[in-house]
């Protein structure tokens, strides 16, 4: 699917409301031709990911919730049997049974926004012309989790191979779920923890392991009809995301746009092969307060700039460009989130205006 979004903009994902229709307002007004479904953190711990995005595990007995302590104990005596149940709907959705995908659908006292923003879809989408989904990443969830001993469930091989493939038919569900509106849809995988990849405490964790998770999540939304990001708020080694089988790569371009510079080699090869940059221009941080459309566009073309005078074409960064937020708001005061939506918003009518 050829995509050149010519700087339209979009958002990462949550946003500090409790009220899924205080978020739709805010996305209505300010990013209404790339709305985002709105994750609410807010409303408490299952919005967090694992009930979002992990519900299979929960509801097979995989994954074992105590109290605050969430962890796969694969000592259990059932163990087996649990495992026999979730590979045999994992097989039935690859044998395309549309069913048992909805298995792996948000569940909807996890994801209020989700389903206020399917609903009001159905009231007509208006100027959209892409919709937008996210879901934590593989490494992000693989790190959080552990196994009944404490170790980290990435280093585990049947544990990660659980989590990747709960989150590609997650991720493939979202994208059948927002596709059914007659638009493309747009899956954001936001994986802040590929920073860890070169790290001396992390040495085990290689770009094959990393690009194999990434591709498989990539290539069930592009089974599903929709197109496949990565979002990572960090300084990373992007030539893994570069190379991976993804659409769209979203970074904080306001305090990371440095960490790009080593990587221009592969980021050509990216933007011939089509992939789309996302600009995270806009600080979510109290920054924004200090910032205008003017100084950030200035800052964004100065950063082009860098770019261009390393061979980059300025025709490809102006037509395989999003402009985002630098990161979710969901943990910031609501008036702020509101500022950063705005700048968002006037930064790309300023860029397409030129």
């Amino acid at each position: 699917m050829l995509f050149a979004p010519h700087g339209l903009a979009t958002g990462i994902g949550s946003l500090p409301y409790t009220d899924p229709d205080e978020a739709l307002s805010l996305l209505k007004k300010y990013l209404p031709v790339i709305p985002h479904w709105p994750q609410l953190p807010g409303r408490g711990k299952d919005e967090h990911f694992v009930h979002q995005f992990l519900y299979p595990l929960v509801r097979t007995g995989l994954l074992v919730e105590e109290g605050d302590r969430v962890y796969f104990d694969t000592t259990a005596p059932a163990w087996p049997e649990r495992l026999t149940e979730f590979y045999t709907l994992y097989l039935a959705v690859e044998a395309g049974e549309q069913e048992a995908l909805a298995g792996f659908a948000l569940p909807e006292g996890a994801a209020a926004g989700f389903y206020a923003f399917l609903a009001d879809l159905q009231q007509g989408t208006g100027v959209a012309r892409y919709l937008k989904g996210q879901l934590a990443g593989p490494l992000t969830i693989a790190f959080n989790l552990k196994d009944e001993a404490g170790r980290p469930a990435y280093y585990r091989e049947q544990l990660r191979d659980l989590i990747v493939k709960t989150l590609a038919l997650n991720a493939a569900w979202q994208a059948t779920m927002l596709g059914r509106f007659g638009l493309p849809a747009l899956v954001f995988i936001d994986d802040p923890a590929i920073s860890v990849y070169g790290q001396s405490s992390f040495i085990t964790v290689t770009r094959e392991m990393i690009k194999e998770d990434l591709s498989f999540i990539s290539r069930a939304i592009h089974a599903a009809g929709g197109l496949a990001g990565v979002h990572s708020c960090d300084a990373v080694d992007w030539s893994i995301l570069f190379e991976s089988e993804l659409d769209v790569v979203s970074f904080d371009a306001y305090y990371y746009f440095n960490s790009l510079i080593p990587f221009v080699a592969p980021l050509k090869d990216y933007l011939r092969r089509g992939g789309v940059l996302a600009w995270g221009v806009v600080p979510t941080t109290d920054e924004a307060l200090k910032e205008d459309e003017k100084s950030l566009l200035s800052r964004l073309e100065k950063e082009w700039e860098q770019l261009i005078s390393r061979g980059v074409e300025r025709s490809a960064l102006a037509g395989q460009c999003l402009i985002t937020p630098a990161c979710g708001t969901g943990l910031l005061k609501p008036a702020l989130a509101e500022r950063i939506y705005q700048l968002t918003a006037a930064v790309s009518s300023a860029l397409r205006d030129r």
